[in-house]
């Protein structure tokens, strides 16, 4: 038949090929791993490796290995988990357990892991492999194709991992239900010069995972500025009180807008990050032409947050380095390393809103503003401060990632909005809750209700009535209030759609977002040419969103249509097959019954959170 066969590879009612086959010539691939490096993954650059997690069942090997897949992914880097239990129900299902299958099945799972570090990927293993010589075979299947290769020795002590016994394989050992047990009746030997030795008692999983991240940046595998970290970079300064009024008074000063002292506070928070300061040219350049940041990183940064100033103000402050920023004669930091650039303002407003209408609402005030832009590193003296009793709403996205820590969530979900909460909306929130559960198993997502809090135009409904409506939709217990963060995102609206989207995605990213719900026409508006139209198609949100590059880390969640279902009286999914029985009110629509007194349907929204809407139109009209 043209192969050897060799006694050692016989099993019961089966054969396996063995280790070498004659009439086989390797064929060579038409793409190197630096060609496949430059296409896989957010971050150029091959880094094809395997990580190797060895210890006893128990000892937190696939923890450490699902939650470092996690955070390499949401980094942009290409990596797959192989677990020992997972492989046995398919690859090597038709292994069992004696010395000479566990030496296959370390084989075969070697040879696969191989395969994706070829490809690029960062294969992460995680195997009881308790034999030195076993080990040192998968080492050298990579070391013969010149591919990277990390023992990870995972050093639980077996008192421990008994203790831990989460799938009770320990207490059957015990019992002797379960023969050839690694650590009760059958050996395990610790590798005696692993590349990292990790210890899990008295270290949370997220420390360990560092650990590897460690290793793998000084391997030259991750890129230095690829930290695990659980805050961003906030802009506040670290200096004294008194060395901030030496800048303030010796500092040459620009007065900015109220809009501009916005963008300072979404700046020094840390929402646009890695974003350090109000956009230079090159930065402005790749948010208009790319929406990202491409350099080192990619990263989703759409909007563009800049500086207008006036010639005359361009004029005076030429030369000058640095430049301080005073709202309302309140100097609220300095902008440093200064750089002036024309402000292209049709080729902004046509790349970013996809119109030029003097008539859209931010696109005026964008044509009626400066016709220079400033750039330059950002240092913001105090945090910002609006004093209309909603302060303690504006929390910031380390703040936010405290406070879920502090929950004990496991996953994170945000909702944007800028109008009232109906019970479509809740039972999307409640619906997506059920599934983080059910489908994806975190036992404790908790949502980020999170309203737009910068500038709105003027027929929205404003900021305090808004957050007093979701106060009474938590306080009827639509919503509940023991899993929901209500928090404000201090961002301006732009009306921009799927462009604007995007913006509102990443600065979830930042406060700790896994999970993000995009709605219809998220970020759109009636077409200020012509009303009776959208400015944008109400569905590319939230498909663009899905395809976005420069958010991994983040996965998307659709709107489901919801409409008022006539035959249960209450807000319910669509469903085409009995369209006749649902009823679409719209956001106009909404406005329009409370603007003339009248009540919805029952079971659109909660009485009290309609109160607070119809009082607020109530008292408009009068």
């Amino acid at each position: 038949m043209g192969h050897d066969w060799h006694p050692s590879i016989l099993r019961t009612n089966r054969l396996v090929p063995p280790t070498a086959a004659t009439n086989v010539l390797e064929q060579k691939h038409h793409v190197s791993r630096d060609g496949r490096g430059q296409i896989l993954g957010n971050l150029r650059g091959f880094r094809g490796c395997t990580v190797w997690f060895t210890g006893f069942s128990g000892a937190g090997k696939t923890s450490i290995s699902f939650e470092l897949e996690a955070f390499l992914v949401a980094n942009g880097i290409p990596t797959y988990a192989l677990d020992g239990d997972n492989v046995r129900t398919g690859l090597n299902k038709n292994l069992g357990f004696s010395k000479e299958d566990r030496e296959e099945n370390i084989r075969r799972v070697a040879e696969v892991a191989k395969l994706f570090a070829d490809s690029g990927v960062v294969a992460l293993c995680s195997f009881v492999s308790p034999f030195e010589k076993d080990r040192e075979l998968a080492k050298e299947i990579h070391k013969a194709s010149g591919l990277p290769f990390y023992e990870v020795f995972i050093d639980t002590p077996l008192a421990v991992c008994e203790q831990r016994d989460v799938k009770g394989l320990y207490k059957k050992a015990r019992e002797g239900k379960i023969k050839g047990f690694t650590g009760i009746d059958q050996p395990y030997e610790p590798p005696p010069h692993p590349d990292l030795r990790i210890e899990t008692v008295g270290n949370s999983v997220k420390d360990n995972v560092l650990e590897v991240v460690k290793l793998l940046i000084e391997k030259d595998i991750l890129p230095p500025f690829l930290q695990f970290t659980e805050t961003v970079s906030e802009l506040f300064t670290t200096k004294s009180k008194p060395e901030v009024s030496q800048i303030i008074k010796t500092t040459p000063k620009l007065d900015i807008t109220e809009l501009d002292l916005q963008w300072v506070q979404i700046l020094s928070e840390g929402w646009a990050c890695p974003l350090k300061g109000f956009m230079n040219e090159d930065q402005f350049l790749q948010t208009i032409h790319f929406n990202s940041f491409v350099k080192d990183e990619v990263a989703t940064m759409p909007v563009a947050i800049v500086l207008p100033v006036e010639t005359e103000d361009k004029i005076r402050l030429e030369g000058v380095t640095e430049v301080c920023l005073a709202y309302k004669g309140h100097v609220v930091g300095v902008l440093k390393g200064i750089e002036f650039y024309p402000h292209r303002k049709e080729e902004r407003v046509a790349r970013q809103f996809g119109t030029t209408s003097p008539k859209h609402p931010h696109i005026k005030m964008i044509l009626s503003s400066g016709d220079w832009l400033m750039g330059g590193e950002l240092e913001v003296f105090e945090r910002i401060k609006w004093n209309d009793g909603l302060d303690k709403y504006r929390l910031t996205p380390n703040e936010i990632r405290k406070r879920a820590k502090e929950m004990e969530a496991d996953a994170l979900f945000a909702f944007q909005l800028r109008n009232p909460i109906h019970n479509g909306h809740a039972l999307l929130m409640q619906d997506t809750q059920r599934k983080l559960e059910s489908s994806y198993g975190y036992k404790k997502p908790v949502l980020l209700l999170h309203p737009l809090g910068g500038w709105t135009k003027d027929d929205d409904v404003p900021l305090p009535e808004r957050i007093q409506q979701h106060l009474a939709v938590l306080e009827e217990g639509v919503l509940d209030p023991e899993r929901t963060i209500l928090a404000i995102f201090p961002s301006p609206m732009l009306y921009a759609g799927p462009t604007e989207v995007q913006w509102h995605a990443r600065a979830r990213l930042n406060a700790g977002a896994n999970f993000y719900i995009v709605g219809r026409d998220p970020a759109g508006m009636p077409h200020p040419e012509n009303p009776s139209i959208d400015l944008f198609d109400p569905t590319h949100g939230a498909r663009v969103l899905k395809m976005a590059p420069g958010l991994a880390g983040l996965e998307i969640i659709p709107f489901r249509v919801a409409a008022y279902d006539t035959r249960g009286k209450c807000m319910a999914f669509f469903e085409p097959g009995r369209k006749d029985d649902f009823i679409f009110i719209s956001g106009t629509k909404m406005r329009g019954l409370a603007k003339s007194g009248q009540n919805p349907p029952d079971g659109f929204m909660s009485p009290k959170a309609w109160n607070v809407l119809a009082e607020y139109y109530k008292n408009l009209k009068g």
